[in-house]
Order: C-alpha cells, then sequence, then structure tokens
C-alpha cells in the first residue's frame, strides 16, 4: 500500500513460515541488501579521519595526541547520535529515514572537502569531525530496521550480515585513501569520489526500499528496554567487542606510525587487513550463534581476544613490528566474530523473558521485536563509546609511557571482565522456562536458555 509518507507495508509477519516463504523472505532479502549499502557508507563517512589523519604531515601541525583526540571526537558522536536514529526508524520509517541519514552524510564530506588544507586551524578539524560523526548514527537505525524484517530463527545470519556489510565500510575507506592518496590524488578526490556515492544509496534507498507499519512509534519501548537490567549488561559485552573493532579501526594506523615509526603509506598498506577480515567473519559470528547459542560462542570468544592481548602487550615491549601486526589482525577478527555473537543474544533474550511471562505466539514475538529494536540502539551506542575510550587510552599511553602497552594491558582486563560477565549472567544461570501448561511444537522449541541466546 503506497501512502503520502512513502512506501508502506501494512501487514507483516516473519514468524509464519508460508509468508515467510511466499512473501517475506524476497522482501526482507531487498531491504536487507539496500540497508546494507546506506549503512556501508555511513562507516566510510564515519571512520573516514582515521584515514586522513595518518596523511597529516608536520605542515598541518598537528601532534600525535592531537590526532588521538581528534578521532575520539569522530567516534563519541557516531556513539551519541546512535540512541536517536534508533528511535527514528518508528517514527519516520525505516526506508524513509535510510533516505534522510544517507543524505545526511553530505555534511560532513563536503564539510571536510571544504576544510582539508595546511594552515586550517585545530578547532576547525575538530568541528569537522563532530560533523562526521553522524556516519556512525547509520548502524543503529539500520540494525533496528532489519531486526523487524527478520524471523527470530535468521536474525543471528540477517544482523550479522547487515553489520558486517556495513563494518566493511571501514577497510573501504583505508583501501580507498592508499589507492587514491598514495597516487597522490590528494585528500580531496577522495572526499569527492564519495559525494556521489552518497547521493546514489539515498536514490537507491527511495527507490527499493519499504517501510513497515507494524513497527510504530513507542516511546514506552525505549523506556522499558532502559530499565532492563539485559540492556546494559550486554552493552558491556558490546564495548568488548564493537569497541574494540571501532577503536581499533581508529587508532590502529596511528599505533603503527607513533610506536613504530612507519611513513603514512607504510601504515595504510596495513591498516585495511584487520577492519577488513573483522568485517567480513561478523555474519560468521552470528551464523554460529544461530547455531551454538550466542553466549557460548561470546564467552570463548572473550577468552581468545584476552590471549591476543597478552601477546600483543610482549610484541609491543620487544618492538616486533611482525608479531605485533600479526596478532592485531587476529584481534580484530576476534572482535568481528564477538559482534556478530553478542548481537544475536540481544533478541533471544527479550524473546526469552516474553516465554518466562507466560506470553505466547505472535504476542511473545511482538514483544520480543518490541524490547529488543528498543535496546539494540542503546547497546550500540554504549559499545560505540569502547571506540572513545581505546583512543583516550592511547593517547594517555603515549603521553606518559611512549607506547600502547599501557592501553594493552588494560584492554586485557576489560576482555576478562567481559568473560566473567557472560559466564556469570548467561551461562551459569539453569534454564529460563515459561510457566506450566499446554504449549504447540513451535512453542516447545522456543524454551531457550540462556546458553542458547
Amino acid at each position: 500500500m503506497r501512502v503520502p509518507g512513502g512506501r508502506w507495508i501494512q501487514h507483516w509477519d516473519p514468524e509464519d513460515e508460508t509468508f515467510w516463504k511466499e512473501t517475506g523472505e524476497r522482501v526482507a532479502r531487498r531491504n536487507l541488501f539496500f540497508s546494507v549499502l546506506s549503512e556501508h557508507i555511513g562507516f566510510s563517512v564515519w571512520t573516514l579521519w582515521s584515514v586522513l589523519v595518518l596523511f597529516m604531515g608536520p605542515e598541518y601541525g598537528l601532534t600525535p595526541a592531537d590526532k588521538f583526540l581528534l578521532t575520539s571526537v569522530v567516534t563519541l558522536v557516531g556513539a551519541v547520535v546512535r540512541v536517536p536514529y534508533t528511535f527514528a526508524v518508528a517514527i519516520f520509517g525505516g526506508r524513509n529515514w535510510t533516505i534522510v541519514s544517507a543524505g545526511l552524510l553530505l555534511v560532513p564530506t563536503v564539510a571536510a572537502f571544504t576544510v582539508m588544507e595546511p594552515g586550517t586551524s585545530f578547532s576547525t578539524f575538530l568541528l569537522v569531525g563532530l560533523l562526521a560523526g553522524i556516519g556512525g548514527g547509520n548502524f543503529a537505525s539500520s540494525m533496528t530496521n532489519i531486526n523487524a524484517f527478520f524471523p527470530l530463527r535468521r536474525k543471528g545470519w540477517a544482523l550479522g550480515l547487515n553489520a558486517g556489510g556495513g563494518n566493511i565500510g571501514v577497510p573501504v575507506i583505508q583501501l580507498a585513501a592508499l589507492a587514491i592518496i598514495g597516487a597522490s590524488g590528494g585528500p580531496r578526490v577522495l572526499l569527492g569520489i564519495y559525494i556521489p556515492l552518497i547521493l546514489v544509496a539515498a536514490v537507491l534507498a527511495a527507490r527499493f526500499m519499504d517501510n513497515l507499519a507494524s513497527v510504530k512509534n513507542d516511546t514506552g519501548a525505549a523506556k522499558d528496554a532502559a530499565r532492563d537490567a539485559h540492556t546494559w549488561i550486554m552493552a558491556v559485552l558490546y564495548i568488548g567487542t564493537f569497541g574494540s573493532f571501532i577503536g581499533y579501526s581508529f587508532a590502529f594506523g596511528q599505533v603503527l606510525q607513533t610506536q613504530f615509526g612507519r611513513t603514512p603509506l607504510q601504515a595504510a598498506y596495513l591498516t585495511f587487513i584487520g577492519p577488513l577480515l573483522g568485517s567480513l567473519i561478523r555474519p560468521l559470528g552470528g551464523r554460529l550463534a544461530d547455531r551454538y547459542g550466542g553466549a557460548r560462542i561470546t564467552l570463548w570468544n572473550f577468552v581468545a581476544m584476552a590471549a591476543a592481548t597478552a601477546v600483543l602487550v610482549a610484541a609491543s615491549m620487544a618492538k616486533s613490528l611482525g608479531l605485533f601486526v600479526a596478532v592485531f589482525v587476529v584481534l580484530f577478527v576476534l572482535s568481528g566474530l564477538g559482534n556478530g555473537s553478542t548481537f544475536k543474544m540481544i533478541p533471544g533474550i527479550f524473546q526469552n523473558k516474553a516465554l518466562a511471562k507466560g506470553l505466547r505466539g505472535e504476542e511473545a514475538v511482538a514483544y520480543g521485536r518490541r524490547l529488543s529494536g528498543a535496546s539494540m540502539g542503546l547497546i550500540g551506542a554504549v559499545g560505540a563509546l569502547g571506540g572513545v575510550a581505546i583512543n583516550l587510552a592511547f593517547r594517555q599511553s603515549f603521553l606518559s609511557l611512549g607506547s600502547g602497552t599501557g592501553a594493552f594491558v588494560a584492554f586485557l582486563a576489560y576482555y576478562a571482565v567481559c568473560f566473567a560477565v557472560t559466564w556469570a549472567v548467561y551461562l551459569r544461570r539453569p534454564a529460563v522456562r515459561p510457566p506450566d501448561g499446554p504449549v504447540g511444537p513451535a512453542e516447545t522449541k522456543d524454551r531457550l536458555s540462556y546458553a542458547q541466546v
């Protein structure tokens, strides 16, 4: 049905297998594809300054501490805007907000194109960096929108693919910078290429995406999600996974330059590898979580992240560039895997709570969708704040110790905390089951323990 506000779908029931096979899957996949495109460019714009600072030489007058502060500010804004972006989907519709959020990316891109030259003040760069942060918001609205399109049994894969396709905007902007700036094209050429791409993403969203009428504005959902302890527990875990991914994406090249004396091009040749592999593996994290349970995958992923970080501490102290880069890439891969598994846990947790409350069928699905969609924005925002903490930790570590070793020790301790929280909350507890009473086969299958979320 078409209405003046855009293309709206009045009936949407992905949990109905007949509806899903005949209509729902095709429509959901189409919306997923164009959502990924817009979110992908949003990530590229958000992480643009992680590339630009590498090529801002002495003529720009910025110290390493200034550059870490600049990338911290960009990350901070990207985290904060995720909250309003989450609820914009319910207010305007997923399709409509994708068009608007894609168009807004023109503001920071054109602004950076205008000021990117030696002689520009540091305060001006900070202001333009603030604008670039809006690119981080596209993730939250995209994930909330796609969460409503897919059935619970497919959410791990769908959310992982959606987020992974967006995350891959990080290595793409780094590769584009390497190709363009490395060939003496200059930062403005890179920015000029992204301006028409932003317009294309907005037009394609208008042409091929849909709004779901069932996703209505519900301010109560935000309040309920904020009051639920699981929202903040999952935010702590997401700081460890996505916070690591985005924080390391901004900081990796600067660490190579500052600690190991790499030139901008030498650093750029290495920085894209980790984010690329971490982005590609995120859907696998969701798929593994669908099969084995998100909590189990997340738990052992934090064990591996802690082990990799311990090796990074040793490599940093030994000043071994080869080992440092290799293990840093492994850490990126693990952060991507954990991104997929932690986000799959969210809809499962709230579906569990619905069953524990005695809800059945569509009522249980609606409850889980309502709270999981609202909580995703809060979890995504807090998780992105981990990227701010990582850049500030590196800044302080280099100011105090002259290397990133101190920061890595702090990250190791945080991964240990995440391991303990995952085990204590989601794996130590007994299975949570709905109250006794007659249930159908489908509901019996949905009697999930927290370990299965």
